[in-house]
């Protein structure tokens, strides 16, 4: 079991908890057989979730990586329990078990396609789609492309490429970004990163989209939880008609269902439903209409298949939340669309932020909208050894050990503190 600390670069993007990093952090875990095959994970990278994966090592080591379901019960019991409200209040998520079983949920899926010769979609019961389509993810930014350039551009890049450096803090920004993004890519659904500025200037923005794209393109807005109750009615009306969904405008499943219950607009969430624990209060209280997973935070692609046959049952949408990602959890994740039966909306993807690759053929093209299944078996990516190096080295370098959007945001406001709730 190997576990790799590494960090790619990320442009200053603006949301909730504050400001991106030069660089966003992730940790690749590769497990390998006996029989010399190899399977590879990612996950969000920090110190907690290293130590978290290292301290189950020898759990792990001579495990049948077949047997999935006595190895998580046997890592159940060398876990300490982990609640739903270890989470926490930032927009990203604060736990590590979940983390520790996606990392080797991921490995080991990727080990028994190997073994078996057919892609990890097959195994989570079979494939009901080649093309898994994603959607544009705009935000909030400064001027800056991240990493080595930190806060500077590269005056020779064009395309996506120029338009992932520029500032974009009004809606005519947005909209430029959204117009670069979507020729770049064929996004055929846009999201804005919310919670950043007064939520009446977040709407001028999606109204300023919805003008442009009109409604054959749907529109999510996402504050990040942000906004009280009040707000989140009086803005999410203002917007009925325009959005496909409000996501997390406000706190708590109450919260959430009182919004549901005052607005036409469906609602979705990856901060109030987060976890199975969660599950029987979303359907006493109605806090949503749609479902966010994330493989990283609900414990992989089968638990995430397992989130799924509960929005069937109980009338949910669901769709997949995204964070800074390289190749590897872009695959996983593209194998988790492909295989689930009732993916209703397009996936979330930072996938076009970050500009470096550490898998063997560089970055997964995105086409249409969409990505197409890796070929070949398990997750149908390899490792390129020298390009791992570089984002070790690059970690080592960082001195970076956690996510903290809160410091990189006083740089540029003095005092700057994140809020729970602003408006």
């Amino acid at each position: 079991m190997h576990i790799t600390p590494i960090a790619l670069g990320d442009p200053p993007l603006l949301n909730a908890a504050g400001l991106h990093a030069p660089y966003c952090l992730r940790t690749i875990v590769e497990l390998t057989t006996d029989t010399g095959l190899t399977g590879l994970a990612e996950v969000p990278g920090s110190v907690a979730v290293d130590q978290a994966l290292a301290a189950v090592r020898a759990t792990v080591i001579g495990s049948d990586p077949l047997n999935w379901h006595a190895l998580r019960a046997r890592l159940a019991e060398r876990c300490a329990p982990e609640l739903s409200v270890a989470r926490g209040d930032k927009p990203w998520d604060g736990r590590t078990r979940v983390q520790v079983y996606s990392a080797l949920d991921v490995a080991c899926l990727d080990l028994q396609g190997k073994a078996y010769g057919v892609p990890a979609a097959t195994l989570l019961g079979g494939i009901v789609r080649e093309r898994v389509p994603y959607s544009a993810y705009l935000f909030y930014k400064y001027e800056g492309a991240g990493g080595e350039l930190a806060f500077g551009t590269d005056p020779a890049a064009t395309g996506w490429a120029a338009a992932r450096q520029r500032a974009a803090l009004d809606p005519d920004g947005v909209v430029a970004q959204a117009e670069a993004m979507v020729d770049a890519f064929g996004f055929e659904s846009i999201k804005l990163k919310g919670g950043c500025f007064e939520p009446a200037q977040e709407v001028s923005a999606m109204k300023a989209l919805y003008r442009r794209f009109g409604p054959k393109v749907p529109l999510r807005l996402d504050p990040n939880a942000l906004w009280t109750v009040e707000t989140s009615i009086r803005f999410g009306r203002e917007m009925e008609g325009i959005l496909e969904y409000l996501e997390d405008p406000c706190r708590t499943q109450d919260g959430m269902a009182a919004v549901r219950r005052a607005l036409k607009t469906p609602l979705a969430t990856n901060m109030c439903t987060t976890s199975f624990d969660d599950l029987p209060g979303s359907v006493r209280t109605g806090s949503e209409d749609i479902i966010l997973t994330d493989h990283h935070f609900w414990g992989g692609l089968r638990s995430s298949m397992e989130l799924a046959a509960h929005c069937r049952t109980f009338g949910r949408g669901v769709s997949m939340h995204s964070n800074n990602h390289a190749g590897i959890s872009l695959a996983a994740m593209t194998h988790l669309g492909a295989a689930m039966p009732n993916l209703t909306y397009a996936l979330d993807t930072h996938y076009p932020w970050q500009s470096s690759e550490i898998i063997v053929g560089g970055r997964i093209p995105i086409e249409g909208g969409c990505v197409t299944l890796p070929k070949g078996p398990g997750l149908g990516v390899e490792l390129d050894r020298a390009a791992l190096a570089r984002a070790h080295a690059t970690y080592q370098t960082a001195g970076l050990t956690e996510r903290n959007d809160e410091i990189e945001m006083q740089k540029k406001v003095p005092g700057w503190k994140f809020a729970q709730t602003r408006w």
